[in-house]
């Protein structure tokens, strides 16, 4: 989750990854950052994310996405 971490940080330096529980739901990132974000995690991990994971639940907190990603490794 360190690096999904970093990820995260570099695309919303001021964002705080690790307290947000609403990224997407209370638009604390908008839709390029999450462009960027999936495009980042989909490079680093060698994963594909299908359109229908693209939720505000699978989204809202560096938690979430981290259950996402491992969910396809």
């Amino acid at each position: 989750m360190e690096r999904l971490h970093e990820i995260l940080k570099n695309v919303c330096p001021s964002v705080d990854f690790e307290n947000c529980t609403d990224l997407v739901s209370g638009k604390r990132i908008d839709s390029m950052d999450l462009v960027s974000i999936i495009s980042d995690i989909e490079d680093e991990f060698g994963i594909s994310i299908e359109m229908d994971r693209i939720t505000p639940e699978n989204f809202d907190s560096m938690e979430a996405i981290w259950k996402t990603v491992s969910d396809l490794l």
